[in-house]
C-alpha cells in the first residue's frame, strides 16, 4: 500500500518525505485555507513548491473548484501543465464524471474525490479515474461503515477488473491506516499524525529503554 500524506503544509510533507515512504501528496481547497494560501497564482505556486519537495514519480493531487464541465476542464489542465507529478482531483458528480472522462481520454491522471457510496466507484472507474477516494471518517461520522466500504469497493474492483486505484481518504488514525490496508486499499492518505502514531508502541518504548539500560550498566 502507498502512502500520501493529506496536506498542504510544506514542513509536513517535508518531515514525511524524510521518512523515506511518502509516495504522494492530496490537497483540498480546505487544506490550502488552513495554511493561509490564497488566490489563484498562490495556490498554483504553492503546488509548484509541493512537487518540488516530493520529487519525480511521486503524484500530487490538487482539486478543481469549478462545478460545471468547462470549468473543471479548463482548469484541471491548467493544473495539469504546472508539473508532471499533478493528478486532478475532480468532485464525484455528473459534471465530474463527464470532466474525469475527458481528462482520461486526453492522457491526464484523476483523482475522483467525495466518494460514499459503491455505485460512486463503479461510475469513477467506468470514467477512467486513475484514484477513487471514498472518505472512510466521514462515512463513520453518520454511523455507517467507512472501511467496510472500501472492503465493497475493493471486492467490485477485483470482480470488474477496473484498474482505477482506492485511496482510502479521510483518514482519521493510525488504525484506520491499518484497517484500510486490510481491506484492499491501495493508498491511504492521512495527515502527518496518523503516519506517525504507527510508530509508536508502549513495549517498544519499553524494550528500548530496557537495552539502553542494560548498555549501560555493561559499558559504565
Amino acid at each position: 500500500m502507498q502512502f500520501f500524506i493529506d496536506t498542504a503544509n510544506l514542513d509536513h510533507i517535508r518531515e514525511a518525505a524524510e521518512l523515506g515512504i511518502l509516495d504522494g501528496v492530496t490537497t483540498n481547497p480546505s487544506l490550502m485555507a488552513k495554511e493561509g494560501i490564497s488566490g489563484e497564482q498562490n495556490i498554483l505556486n504553492h503546488y509548484k513548491a509541493i512537487c518540488k519537495i516530493v520529487g519525480d514519480d511521486r503524484d500530487v493531487s490538487a482539486e478543481v473548484i469549478s462545478t460545471e464541465f468547462d470549468g473543471m476542464v479548463k482548469e484541471g489542465t491548467k493544473l495539469a501543465k504546472l508539473h508532471d507529478n499533478i493528478v486532478v482531483k475532480v468532485p464525484m458528480t455528473k459534471d465530474g464524471i463527464k470532466a474525469i472522462s475527458w481528462f482520461t481520454n486526453e492522457g491526464i491522471k484523476t483523482n475522483c474525490t467525495l466518494v460514499f457510496s459503491a455505485g460512486q466507484a463503479i461510475l469513477a472507474a467506468k470514467a477512467g479515474a486513475t484514484y477513487l477516494s471514498p472518505f472512510v471518517g466521514r462515512v463513520d461520522d453518520i454511523s455507517w461503515d467507512g472501511i467496510g466500504l472500501i472492503e465493497e469497493i475493493a471486492e467490485i474492483y477485483e470482480t470488474t477488473g477496473f484498474e482505477t486505484a482506492i485511496l482510502a481518504a479521510s483518514i482519521r488514525s493510525p488504525l484506520h491506516i491499518v484497517q484500510a490496508a486490510k481491506a484492499g486499499a491501495h493508498v491511504c492518505t492521512c495527515p502527518l499524525s496518523a503516519i506517525l502514531g504507527l510508530l509508536n508502541h508502549p513495549l517498544t518504548d519499553i524494550g528500548l529503554a530496557k537495552f539502553l539500560e542494560d548498555h549501560k550498566k555493561a559499558n559504565g
